[in-house]
């Protein structure tokens, strides 16, 4: 096995669905070596959402690779006592469940940090560990809302839509991807560990660029605007003339008169008013009429031929299909073949970021429920009597 970044760093994860176990799935693919702990009764939820094959769906593929599955019922004071046990030997804990459970089963930040200074510990939450709204129950999508994101997705005067992924939840375990680094680190300096709060509408929010700033200076309240990227032009989808859609960036002020040369209005590209962003800003609508009545005469291979050709940043629609068989994200890696327990052949996405000297992999399929249940216990002293006894009280 070849060396990784997080080689000999040690994860509890003891989350469920999206935000927590994505942070412990991308340190895993790094090296870190996570024991993921389910409900020994149905296991983590996401072993039932969407699409499934042989009762297990083939999201858990990709979210729950590299990691060993142990199950254990947290509400146990046994299953406690093991936890407290197993903190003492690992780096990182990550968990996302509602503010406050954590202490209720006596496993809350200062009892851990009390047992291992040296811990580091990832709490996603829907609003975070205090302020008023920490108690009340947060998924991605109501952090979406909250952090701006959802009142500027879609058309004007429409109703506002969904990004058709869990975005939220994603970037809020991105989010903590980067805290658990850099908690590691200052680790290293100083020899203590730190809770790191991570909240889904703040992981949103520190996306919204200049939103904030425009409504204190300006008191603009930015609105969605469909396709198009208020403030910046020319920058769109276009339809051509076989009803694809085409998106083409030309705002940098060279690239757009290459762009004007490229359909035929190069007195729009020679234009002074035109030079620059604010002045194409104040002219959208004649110029993404320009663009969309000379992409609407040819079909979207021929305009990205001629724009690809003029180095204008462009690009078609990508849906999966087109995904799964681009030359690029093979090239790239990007496109994982793996079979399932049946051997049944299935593509999982590659692994990001890319690292040139110690990069990540996969090394050992999603488990299935409690697979290591044995492995892990018996390295905590449990011995299969005792593992008996506690199967047949349901706490394993």
């Amino acid at each position: 096995m070849s060396s990784k970044p997080l080689n000999g760093i040690r994860v509890l994860e003891l989350g469920q669905l999206i935000a927590g176990p994505f942070a412990a799935k991308m340190l895993a693919e790094f090296g870190a070596d996570v024991i993921k702990i389910e409900a020994p009764d149905k296991g983590d939820p996401l072993r039932n959402w969407r699409m499934l094959h042989e009762g297990t769906s083939v999201w858990w593929q990709v979210q729950s690779r590299n990691k060993k599955s142990v199950s254990l019922d947290l509400r146990q004071p046994e299953a406690q006592e093991l936890i407290l046990a197993m903190v003492k030997d690992v780096d990182v804990v990550v968990e996302n469940f509602k503010p406050g459970t954590m202490e209720k089963w006596g496993l809350g930040w200062d009892d851990l940090h009390k047992i291992n200074p040296r811990l580091v510990m990832l709490r996603v939450s829907g609003y975070g560990q205090t302020g008023p709204y920490r108690d009340l129950p947060g998924f991605g999508v109501i952090g979406e809302a909250m952090g701006g994101l959802r009142h500027l997705s879609g058309e004007p005067e429409r109703t506002p839509v969904r990004v058709g992924i869990s975005i939220g939840d994603s970037l809020s375990a991105l989010h903590g991807v980067i805290g658990v680094l850099l908690a590691l680190r200052a680790r290293d300096q100083s020899g203590e560990g730190q809770m790191i709060d991570v909240a889904l509408y703040e992981s949103v929010f520190n996306m919204m660029e200049s939103l904030l700033p425009e409504y204190a200076v300006f008191g603009e309240v930015r609105q969605p605007a469909g396709s198009s990227l208020p403030g910046i032009a020319p920058s769109n989808a276009y339809r051509c003339a076989d009803g694809k859609y085409v998106l083409i960036a030309g705002n940098g002020d060279s690239i757009f008169k290459r762009l004007m040369s490229v359909i035929g209005r190069s007195d729009l590209g020679e234009s002074p008013e035109l030079a620059n962003n604010n002045g194409r800003v104040r002219q959208v609508e004649k110029l993404d009429a320009a663009i969309s009545g000379w992409t609407g005469q040819h079909r979207m291979d021929e305009v990205l031929s001629l724009l690809n050709a003029a180095h204008i940043p462009a690009g078609k629609i990508y849906d999966v299909a087109d995904i799964a068989s681009d030359p690029h994200y093979l090239a790239r890696g990007m496109i994982l073949d793996g079979q399932l327990d049946d051997g049944t052949p299935i593509k999982l996405p590659g692994i990001v970021p890319k690292l040139s000297a110690t990069p990540g992999e996969v090394s050992s399929p999603a488990p299935s429920l409690g697979q290591h249940t044995d492995e892990i216990l018996e390295r905590f002293g449990l011995n299969a009597e005792q593992r008996a006894d506690w199967r047949s009280r349901g706490i394993i």
